[in-house]
């Protein structure tokens, strides 16, 4: 693998997965833009390329395995490995989202997409990553994961919601298992909150910037070799599970 570090960053065609991107690509790396879409995918390359980003297309479902298969074998034929994986790409399934009435099917679409695909995209990167001399994944959760804030009276975490929130705090749990079974590996896994981050997951109703939301996982994805894994975190530190 070349000097220049090469991270994968899924979802990466809008919102905070551009930002990320774009953060990343300033600090010299060579950034995989993955998204399903082609003709956004596209543009988002070309917008990367037009600011300095040394950007290239990944097309990537990441709820279809065989999506995530090829989208592994481009990479290592575009870039020759992998240094950081940044899983950002999710869906909210729509509200509201009442337990009680929500549809199975909602549940399992948003789980689909916002925990095994993690897991289907990380499997496949897996080869690569463990060949870098940094890898660092980042799960990119949200505050509405945490069942302690939740559970916190007083605190505002937004609608009931039986899907979104309940995949992130999936993910959470996910991330703490990765890093349980990757501990000897120099495989650092955490799991990022961007928090209330105005894009199209949220009718743009956020008070902070997707370049705000990208911070933390920019500084999740350049982590030290001793740094945290397994933990949840955001701008201000350590978010509580």
């Amino acid at each position: 693998m070349s000097e220049q570090k090469i991270a994968l960053v899924t979802g990466a065609n809008k919102g905070i997965g551009y930002e990320i991107a774009a953060g990343l690509g300033s600090l010299g790396w060579r950034i995989g833009v993955g998204a399903r879409d082609r003709q956004r995918r596209d543009t988002a390359v070309e917008k990367l390329r037009a600011a300095g980003t040394d950007a290239f297309g990944v097309p990537l479902d990441v709820a279809d395995d065989a999506s995530a298969a090829a989208a592994a074998g481009l990479i290592a034929d575009r870039a020759g490995g992998l240094d950081v994986l940044v899983n950002n790409a999710a869906i909210t399934g729509g509200m509201p989202q009442m337990p009680t009435t929500v549809d199975p099917a909602t549940v399992r679409a948003v789980v689909e997409t916002n925990v095994i695909g993690v897991i289907r995209v990380t499997n496949a990167m897996l080869p690569m990553l463990r060949a870098s001399a940094s890898p660092r994944i980042v799960n990119m959760s949200s505050s509405v994961g945490s069942l302690t804030l939740q559970t916190t009276p007083g605190i505002d975490t937004g609608p009931v919601s039986a899907a979104y929130s309940v995949s992130k705090t999936f993910l959470n749990a996910l991330t703490v298992q990765y890093a349980r079974e990757l501990v000897d590996t120099g495989i650092l896994i955490n799991a990022g909150c961007p928090g209330y981050t105005a894009t199209d997951l949220n009718d743009f109703q956020g008070f902070r910037t997707p370049r705000q939301g990208a911070a933390i996982a920019i500084r999740l994805a350049t982590l030290p070799d001793d740094g945290p894994s397994g933990g949840f975190f955001d701008d201000g530190g350590t978010v509580p599970w």
